[in-house]
């Protein structure tokens, strides 16, 4: 495998969260944006409306009397003159200019109003507008116009809100959105990052069967390669030995040829690109026939006939392993025995390695040496078949594995 793969699944997860928390991000910040902007329209209306309301209500109380002198009476004693909102009266005297004729909260008013008076007078509607007071606080301030018994503007009614507390509401949302979304686009990027590890973890499963597959069969194809290799130089060496050196090739491509169809077929398996072949066959003839091709003296069978479901090209791989194992690690006599869908294989050799943990690991290594993939490829032809294997020491010596399958289905 390219050693800069795992660098590169890295880079392409990190990819993958940043995209996902950049959207995450984005989607956030369009409706966070929306929901200030219209809180902020949302809340000068409704600043506008209140000031509005007041203006227009008290100008409705304002009384002129027969002699033409004004009567604010009414409008003192009015909830709206007396409330939160700042409240002003100018009043146009006979010369022209503009006095005060009543004031509530007037600190709160901008000092000088006569240049508002007359742009109200002058606009003959309601004007709305900010201001500043006298300590420089904006204000929003709304004017209208008050007609006298003549039909001309003669008063003007001022009222004027604060703002600020509005203004500070809205900035408590603005930071609650921002917070909030930050909070959110932490932890996209967190969800992101799993389900990213969740999108890559197939190929990263891929490369390490890959490899694996690389190293199983560089492993198990370097010896039989090397044996060959010697029988090959021998016969270039002496030509009598020509038919022993083409007979032991012949064995050995058998075997090296058994061998990559066993990883082939376990790597396609596993990484979902592939099914096993499984047909009903009798596992007696199966087991028959792998002994004669076998050709080792010293291996006794024993069959009775049995029927299983399986896929006979990997079934005899696994059982062709077994008779490999028990010949390599315990020597003939090796006992075979098929019975109610099951294959026992016994030697008589020094039994099992109490030193390995698990024979059926690959690479497992006991006083006897290492077991290779055999007994590895054996146990995934058992699972791969719901099945089951099982090895131990034989109770009078040697060792006893046994490869079960599930009976089939009937027909």
């Amino acid at each position: 495998m390219n050693p800069t793969t795992p660098g590169r699944l890295r880079r392409m997860r990190w990819l993958l969260t940043a995209l996902f928390t950049v959207l995450t991000a984005a989607c956030l910040l369009v409706p966070a944006t929306v929901a200030a902007s219209i809180d902020t329209q949302s809340r000068e209306r409704a600043l506008d409306a209140g000031v509005d309301r007041v203006v227009t209500g008290l100008a409705r109380v304002v009384y002129w009397n027969d002699d033409g002198a004004i009567d604010l009476e009414t409008l003192r004693e009015d909830d709206l003159a007396q409330g939160n909102s700042a409240v002003a009266v100018l009043v146009r005297g006979t010369d022209g200019r503009w006095r005060e004729g009543y004031g509530h909260l007037r600190s709160t008013l901008p000092g000088d109003l006569t240049a508002s008076a007359d742009e109200t007078a002058t606009a003959e509607e309601t004007v709305l507008s900010t201001m500043s007071d006298g300590a420089g606080h904006r204000i929003r301030v709304a004017a209208a116009p008050v007609y006298d018994n003549d039909a001309a503007i003669s008063a003007v009614v001022f009222a004027g809100s604060d703002p600020a507390p509005s203004q500070r509401d809205h900035r408590r949302l603005v930071l609650a959105l921002e917070f909030g979304g930050l909070a959110l686009i932490a932890m996209a990027a967190v969800i992101g990052h799993l389900l990213s590890g969740v999108s890559t973890r197939p190929a990263v499963r891929m490369l390490a069967e890959q490899e694996r597959f690389l190293a199983d069969a560089s492993h198990e194809l370097r010896t039989p390669l090397a044996t060959l290799r010697l029988y090959l130089d021998a016969a270039l060496r002496d030509p009598q030995d020509n038919r022993r050196a083409v007979t032991e090739a012949r064995s050995l491509t058998d075997r090296m040829g058994r061998l990559v169809t066993g990883l082939l077929a376990r790597t396609r398996a596993e990484t979902g690109f592939g099914e096993l072949d499984a047909e009903r066959l009798h596992l007696d003839q199966l087991v028959e026939g792998v002994v004669a091709e076998c050709d080792i003296p010293g291996i006794e069978l024993r069959t009775e006939p049995t029927v299983v479901r399986a896929d006979p090209d990997l079934l005899a791989l696994a059982v062709r392993n077994l008779i490999d194992n028990a010949v390599v690690h315990g020597g003939t006599p090796v006992e075979i025995t098929v019975a109610e869908h099951s294959v026992t294989v016994r030697d008589h050799g020094p039994g099992l390695d109490p030193a390995l943990a698990d024979p059926f690991a690959h690479g497992s290594t006991g006083a006897g040496g290492r077991h290779g993939i055999g007994l590895s490829l054996v146990r995934w032809v058992a699972r791969a078949h719901s099945g089951s294997v099982a090895i131990g020491s034989a109770p009078d010596g040697g060792t006893i594995a046994t490869l079960t399958l599930p009976a089939p289905p009937q027909l």
